[in-house]
């Protein structure tokens, strides 16, 4: 396949196989969690820049579940209209837009919440040592119901749908995978039980959202085997996930088998054994340090995925996908060990100096 093919995904016809992944932007908003204009204008650019598809950043589904104190939210009815803002840009490029919901579990920030989780887990991070809370039945209900009613949210603010954040250590990543999850209740146990946390959220947003609203779930590709993460993907596709984006989570992908092909990185091989698991039933994206044409087109051509989603490529050049796709030279990203787009930092990314002509 082309990357220039449109693709239909759930109720919704992509114009190009090139997506746009979320990747938040730590400093654009305040204790709020509203999106403001930065954000507009952030994916505007990427909208214009040719994106099929804008996965907007993890966006929190509760104050408490935050990375940080500028963590964008979708928890409160105050906070729709600047999503909506961001629909409408994006919408008026002919780019199909959805809104990561999470809610990072044993990772919050303990100055906006109590780190909370499947099981008690003591944990070490930049934190410093602590033991995670055992959510009771009712707290999962809760934030069950945060993820549902963010998501409706989300429609109303016209977003083409959700992407539920079930990777890399979150809280849905928490409950699916068997190392953070150690409850004996139906939450917990086998892989259909360790998945349902997520299962009934997907179940409940289709039956409130309808069938024209877009579900896509970001979810782990090696957790803690690749069969068990195919396995936890398959619960997530019998509930209603209409895409499948494949990332990391919280096991090393060190021992993932060896794949056919020596040109594709290991995370992207994980992702091509999905889309050969699940090509007869939902759309594959391809993720992983892809930041090139020659990657893109690789990938796609090779039949290795159904999308390739890119997230420092885009970063670095908001019209990346147009100059793959009409064969013009892009602005690289340096791969700074230091993104001023990661978490808590101020650096400043050259290829966005290139672009403005500072450098």
């Amino acid at each position: 396949m082309k990357a220039s093919e449109p693709i239909q995904i759930g109720k919704h016809r992509l114009k190009n196989r090139i997506t746009f992944a979320p990747t938040v932007k730590f400093d654009y908003t305040d204790d709020s969690g509203v999106a403001n204009e930065k954000h507009v204008i952030h994916y505007e650019e990427r909208a214009k820049g040719g994106c099929g598809l804008i996965c907007v950043e993890a966006t929190a589904v509760l104050p408490e579940g935050r990375f940080c104190k500028t963590h964008m939210g979708l928890w409160d009815d105050n906070q729709i209209d600047g999503h909506k803002r961001i629909v409408e840009a994006c919408h008026s490029y002919g780019t199909i837009v959805i809104l990561q919901l999470n809610h990072t579990g044993y990772c919050s920030n303990p100055e906006c919440g109590e780190p909370i989780g499947p099981s008690a887990i003591p944990r070490t991070d930049f934190r410093g040592n602590y033991t995670t809370k055992e959510m009771s039945v009712e707290e999962i209900k809760e934030v069950q119901n945060a993820f549902v009613t963010a998501a409706i949210r989300a429609k109303k603010a016209g977003y083409d749908g959700v992407q539920l954040h079930a990777c890399h250590g979150y809280l849905l990543n928490q409950f699916a995978s068997a190392l953070t999850n150690k409850r004996t209740d139906s939450y917990g146990g086998c892989v259909k039980n360790r998945a349902l946390f997520t299962t009934e959220i997907i179940r409940e947003i289709r039956n409130r959202c309808k069938e024209q609203f877009l579900i896509s779930v970001r979810t782990s590709g090696f957790e803690t085997s690749l069969e068990d993460a195919i396995e936890v993907a398959a619960e997530y596709v019998k509930a209603g996930c209409e895409y499948l984006q494949v990332s990391s989570g919280t096991v090393s992908l060190e021992s993932v088998p060896a794949f056919r092909d020596p040109n594709v990185t290991d995370i992207q091989s994980v992702g091509a054994y999905f889309h050969d698991v699940f090509r007869d039933e939902v759309p594959v994206s391809c993720v992983g340090g892809i930041r090139n044409a020659s990657q893109v087109h690789y990938l796609l051509e090779h039949d290795y995925a159904d999308t390739v989603d890119v997230a420092r490529a885009i970063l670095a050049d908001p019209a990346f996908a147009n100059d793959v796709l009409e064969g013009r030279e892009v602005i690289p990203c340096f791969s700074c060990k230091a993104c001023q787009f990661g978490p808590f930092t101020a650096h400043v990314c050259p290829a966005e100096q290139v672009r403005i002509g500072k450098i």
